[in-house]
């Protein structure tokens, strides 16, 4: 980690980013797709607009930190520094993404794709996935205690090989449940 500490800052497009801890600070329609910001700093960092796809983030650390509208294909969070992370996801596009083993207790996604993402063994517990589309999203020994998936669609959890005590499911959810056992449930 470098010296670089920067706070309450706006940054745009053009500006580029040195490595270093960033506290407060907006972004807003900046493009680091395919950056390495490995070992960077952000907290309580608001990123709108912002395209991360294909971005290297390992050992990055994000401590409550916001996503608007941002564009995150291919993500790696599982390679984050996990000490104290903590995100939302607003209007994102989160495809291809992998949370895998991460702990996110309390993450809110709202409004977000989040096709063929990897939550396997991941920890959820009292996540919001609002309106979120969940097709061949994976979750396998994930821990999903008190989730709200009652607005999410195109999820299939198998209840026998992840933790739901307590999520919340809509009825048009049931076939996302029940998919394993080859049920058909109509209307």
């Amino acid at each position: 980690m470098s010296d670089y500490f920067i706070a309450n800052q706006n940054f745009g497009k053009e500006d580029l980013l040195k490595q270093g801890e960033y506290e407060s600070c907006i972004f807003k329609g900046c493009d680091f797709t395919g950056t390495d910001l490995s070992g960077f700093e952000f907290s309580d960092c608001t990123f709108n607009g912002c395209n991360f796809s294909l971005t290297s983030i390992h050992k990055t650390s994000f401590h409550g930190v916001q996503f608007h509208d941002c564009k995150m294909l291919g993500l790696r969070f599982d390679t984050c520094n996990p000490f104290g992370l903590s995100f939302s996801f607003h209007g994102c596009q989160l495809n291809h993404t992998s949370f895998y083993k991460t702990n996110i207790k309390n993450t809110v996604f709202r409004g977000s794709q989040l096709q063929e993402t990897d939550f396997a063994e991941a920890n959820l517990t009292g996540a919001v996935f609002a309106d979120c589309n969940l097709t061949l999203a994976v979750f396998d020994r994930s821990i999903l205690e008190r989730v709200d998936f009652r607005t999410a669609y195109g999820y299939s959890i198998n209840p026998e090989t992840n933790r739901i005590k307590g999520a919340r499911f809509s009825v048009a959810g049931l076939p996302g449940l029940l998919e394993k056992y080859h049920i058909e449930v109509e209307k």
